[in-house]
């Protein structure tokens, strides 16, 4: 750590030292790839008091903004209205006349990614960074060639290109969709076949469903969400299952064949063909490296095509740096910001180096109900701490119980026997995000099992259970 700090401080001097030394450089940072992580890095340094510029061959924003979590989330929003206009008549609701258009919701949303990509810009020009809308590659030691053919020079140069969808080459592979595309479909298929257990995968697999799809579930494991607690992955495949989701295990992709009316005839290991009317991959994501230059000056990468970064998201090219999903850490947005934010401040801030932890970071799944999670999972725990203290509350809903609806939440709470301290809460359930937030706080702290029996309930609510495990 010693060592690292000092490394630290010597390319500080450089990067803020004599203007004679700043002047070596058109800019003391340029950032390739104006994601979340990069849009972060770039604002915080400029803000520092360093120059930057930014490169972003396709739009401000990123993954996140622009075709992930975001627009998903705003899916998500729009097809919990399904079950909620059918619950609204058990609460004296009448609802007449109700339809949906998936082109009224794609535009809305569309509109609105435009509007967030508009102010990632304004953040950016706020702080006088400088936005290339092009492509950027590495040509030489401190070098950067932009398509148009201008070449500039940076002290520091960070890579935050994120990753894209993986989609294994088999016969007809050309004919299916991503998440990419699927914000983009001119209608909702009558049936799509979705490949993958992840977080995606799911996600995707509740808003086509509820939208009046029949949704297929296509799986090279028998697990889905495999990172997750086992009871919350059972009780999702249960509850998913029972909405009308269809699983399939055990499977792989032989063949797709297009037919004339525009269907598709799949083939999976161990199964007749199927027709679908489109199949949609999300089996994982692969870093964006390719043409950045990163062999002109000798970056080192991983076997996934990620780049190897330290704990301070340095390469092994002393000036260059790494933050988000290029790296394949921990592929979450929060996680990018974090790791933006530590570099610009390491680098260019007045305080001292740090790390981002990227341990204890909370998660979650947005599917239908959603599941949330924070720390070690129940079998974790019980291979790392030995002896172990399981809570668990299996309720129901008060307003699945007034609607009918026989959907049950599961929480879970895991506690090291040794100290009473939380090292893990699991949950499924309605709103199970929004709560899981501060519950990560309190595993984040360390805090016990006492600490939460000390802790007033609020009644009546969902979040109560957390306080009344006994």
């Amino acid at each position: 750590m010693v060592a690292a700090i000092g490394a630290f401080a010597h390319m500080r001097c450089v990067s803020t030292g004599s203007a004679a030394m700043a002047d070596q450089y058109d800019y003391d940072l340029f950032t390739i790839g104006a994601g979340s992580g990069g849009v972060r890095a770039s604002r915080v340094a400029a803000a520092h008091g360093a120059r930057v510029a930014v490169a972003e061959e396709y739009r401000v924003g990123g993954t996140c903004v622009i075709r992930g979590c975001v627009p998903k989330k705003m899916l998500v929003y729009g097809a919990h209205f399904a079950e909620d206009l059918v619950d609204a008549q058990h609460f004296g609701w009448t609802v007449t006349g109700k339809s949906f258009d998936w082109i009224a919701l794609r535009d809305h949303v569309q509109k609105d990614v435009s509007r967030l990509e508009g102010l990632y810009g304004e953040t950016l020009a706020n702080h006088n960074v400088t936005v290339f809308h092009e492509r950027a590659t590495i040509t030489g030691d401190h070098e950067i060639t932009l398509a148009s053919g201008k070449v500039v020079t940076a002290g520091h140069i960070l890579i935050a290109t994120g990753a894209r969808p993986l989609v294994p080459e088999f016969p007809g592979s050309e004919h299916v969709i991503t998440s990419n595309e699927a914000f983009h479909l001119d209608a909702i298929p009558r049936r799509i076949l979705i490949a993958g257990g992840g977080y995606i995968a799911n996600e995707f697999a509740g808003i086509f469903n509820e939208f009046g799809a029949k949704v297929t579930i296509a799986n090279r494991s028998d697990t889905i969400l495999r990172s997750y607690d086992a009871s919350l992955r059972d009780r999702l495949l249960q509850i998913s299952m029972v909405k009308g989701i269809e699983f399939l295990f055990m499977t792989e992709f032989e063949q797709i064949e297009k037919r004339e009316d525009g269907t598709l005839l799949v083939k999976l290991t161990g199964h007749d063909p199927r027709e679908f009317d489109a199949v949609m991959f999300a089996t994982g994501r692969t870093p964006n490296i390719e043409g950045l230059g990163l062999e002109t000056i000798g970056v080192e990468t991983g076997k996934k095509g990620e780049i190897v970064v330290d704990a301070f998201s340095r390469t092994n090219v002393d000036y260059v740096y790494a933050v988000g999903d290029v790296t394949d850490r921990v592929q979450l947005t929060p996680v990018a910001i974090r790791e933006g934010q530590a570099f610009a401040d390491s680098v260019f801030g007045p305080g001292e180096p740090y790390a981002v932890d990227h341990s204890c970071v909370p998660s979650a799944v947005f599917s239908h109900p959603p599941i949330a999670a924070v720390g070690m999972t129940e079998g974790e725990a019980r291979n790392k701490l030995g002896n172990i203290r399981v809570y668990q509350s299996d309720f129901r809903p008060m307003k699945n119980v007034v609607a009918g609806r026989n959907e049950r939440s599961l929480y879970k709470m895991i506690v090291d026997a040794a100290n009473d301290r939380i090292v893990g809460i699991h949950m499924i359930g309605p709103e199970a995000a929004e709560i899981m937030q501060a519950a990560a706080i309190a595993v984040k702290a360390k805090l016990t099992k006492a600490d939460f029996d000390a802790t007033v309930a609020i009644h009546p609510t969902m979040a109560e259970e957390l306080v009344l495990f006994k």
